[in-house]
C-alpha cells in the first residue's frame, strides 16, 4: 500500500461522472485543507512519497482527474467541455463540497498544475495560496510555440490530433508509452526505480487503459481549443493568489523559459525556484518538494 493507513479512499458521482479520491490527515481549526492535483500520465499515486508528512501539518486531499486514474473516463464531447481546464476545476470544487471544505491550499503537477491555476482564476474565494509544479502557462506556452517547444512538447501536438490517431497508435503499446514518457521527463542520470517506486509504476499502467488513453487525448484537445478560448477571456486578470512555482532544474521548462518573469506576467505574488530533477518533482526529490511547501503553506 502506497499510501499510508491514515487515508481513506472513496469514490463520489458529480455530473454522471465517479470521481475517486484519497484524503486523510490533522483536522483542525487552525489548519487549511490541502488539495494535491496529479498530472499526466500519472493519477493521484503520485503524490504518495510526500503525503506522510503532509498529513502531519494538513488535512490532504488527492484526487484522480476525470478521464485519470479510478475515476470515470467518459467520451470527450466535440467541443472537449468535459475535459476543459474549466470543468475539470469546478470538478475538484465540487469536491471540496462535499467534504464541507471552504478555503484550501493547492498544489498541482503538470496537468493537475494547469487545473489549480483555472481554479485561482474562477475561485479566488476558495484558494489562499498555489503551489504550481514544473509548467509554465499554457497561454504562454501556445502563443510562443516553435522549434524548440514542438521538438520538447512533441506530445501536445501529437495528443491532439483527431480522428483516434493517437489513441490507436498509443493502444499499440500503452505500458511502453506511459514508461517512455517517465524515462524521458525525468532525471536522465537517476536510475528508472530510484526515482520511481514499482508499484506505482504498476499503477500508473493499470489505470492507462484504452478508456483513458482517449479521456487523456481530450485532456490535451481541450487544452489547444477551448481552454484557450478561457485563457484568452482571462488574460488581463492578475491573480492575487500567492503562487509557489517550482520547476526541475534538468526539465524542458527550465531550459525553455524565464519561469518566474513568466509567471510574473500572470500574478502578481509569485516566488519559485528550480529542484535538483526533471519533471516529476514529488517522486524525484520529496523531500525538497516537502519543505518547500510547508514553508510556503505555513
Amino acid at each position: 500500500m502506497l499510501f499510508p493507513k491514515i487515508f481513506k479512499e472513496e469514490s463520489i458521482k458529480f455530473k454522471g461522472v465517479d470521481f475517486n479520491f484519497a484524503h486523510g490527515g490533522i483536522k483542525s481549526r487552525r489548519t487549511i485543507p490541502l488539495l494535491l492535483i496529479h498530472g499526466y500520465p500519472q493519477t493521484h499515486i503520485m503524490w504518495h512519497k510526500v503525503v506522510e508528512k503532509l498529513a502531519e501539518k494538513y488535512y490532504v486531499i488527492c484526487p484522480d482527474l476525470i478521464g485519470y486514474g479510478d475515476s470515470s473516463k467518459p467520451r470527450g464531447m466535440p467541443d472537449h467541455k468535459n475535459y476543459s481546464k474549466k470543468s475539470m476545476a469546478e470538478d475538484m470544487i465540487n469536491i471540496m463540497d462535499y467534504l464541507m471544505i471552504d478555503e484550501f491550499y493547492i498544489a498541482g503537477h503538470d496537468r493537475g498544475a494547469r487545473v489549480a491555476h483555472r481554479m485561482c482564476l474562477d475561485y479566488p474565494e476558495r484558494v489562499r495560496k498555489a503551489c504550481l509544479m514544473d509548467i509554465a502557462p499554457t497561454y504562454h506556452m501556445f502563443e510562443n510555440t516553435d522549434k524548440s517547444f514542438a521538438t520538447g512538447y512533441y506530445h501536445w501536438f501529437f495528443l491532439i490530433q483527431p480522428d483516434n490517431l493517437p489513441e490507436t497508435l498509443i493502444r499499440e503499446n500503452p505500458k511502453y508509452y506511459l514508461t517512455e514518457k517517465l524515462k524521458r521527463w525525468s532525471d536522465k542520470d537517476v536510475d528508472f526505480y530510484e526515482k520511481f517506486d514499482e508499484e506505482a509504476v504498476k499503477e500508473y499502467v493499470r489505470c492507462f487503459d484504452e478508456d483513458s488513453i482517449h479521456a487523456t487525448c481530450e485532456d490535451y484537445r481541450a487544452a489547444a481549443t477551448i481552454d484557450m478560448e478561457d485563457d484568452e477571456n482571462d488574460r488581463k486578470t492578475k491573480l492575487k493568489i500567492p503562487l509557489l512555482v517550482l520547476w526541475g532544474k534538468y526539465g524542458f521548462i527550465n531550459k525553455t523559459y524565464d519561469v518566474l518573469n513568466v509567471w510574473k506576467d500572470y500574478a502578481l505574488n509569485v516566488n519559485g525556484k528550480a529542484l535538483e530533477c526533471g519533471h516529476f518533482l514529488p517522486e524525484e526529490k520529496p523531500k525538497e518538494v516537502i519543505e518547500e511547501m510547508i514553508k510556503f503553506f505555513k
